[in-house]
C-alpha cells in the first residue's frame, strides 16, 4: 500500500463563539436545491475548530481544514483568519 499525500477538506466559515479555550464555534453556509420546488436553500453547520493561539474573534471569517479528532466534537482545525469581523486590533486580549 502505498501513503500518498490525501486531499484534506476545507471550509470556510463565520466565527460565532470563542469563548473556550483554543476552540472557536464557526458556521458554515451552504446551498441546497429543494428537491420537489427547486427553491435554493441556505443550510448552516456548525462545527467546533481548534483555535491554538486564540486569534479567532466572532464575526471573523476563517479557513479551517480537517484533522485528527482533537475532542470529542472538535475534528476541524484553524489555519487562518481570512477577514477580520469588522475591528481593527488582533487577538483576544485587550489592553
Amino acid at each position: 500500500m502505498t501513503h500518498g499525500a490525501v486531499k484534506q477538506r476545507e471550509r470556510v466559515g463565520r466565527v460565532l463563539s470563542n469563548k473556550m479555550n483554543k476552540t472557536v464555534v464557526v458556521a458554515v453556509e451552504r446551498s441546497v436545491i429543494h428537491p420537489v420546488y427547486r427553491k435554493v436553500l441556505r443550510r448552516v453547520t456548525k462545527m467546533k475548530a481548534h483555535d491554538e493561539q486564540n486569534m479567532c474573534r466572532i464575526g471573523d471569517q476563517v479557513r479551517m481544514v480537517e484533522t485528527r479528532p482533537i475532542s470529542k466534537d472538535k475534528h476541524w482545525r484553524v489555519v487562518e483568519v481570512i477577514k477580520n469581523g469588522g475591528r481593527t486590533d488582533q487577538g483576544r486580549g485587550g489592553t
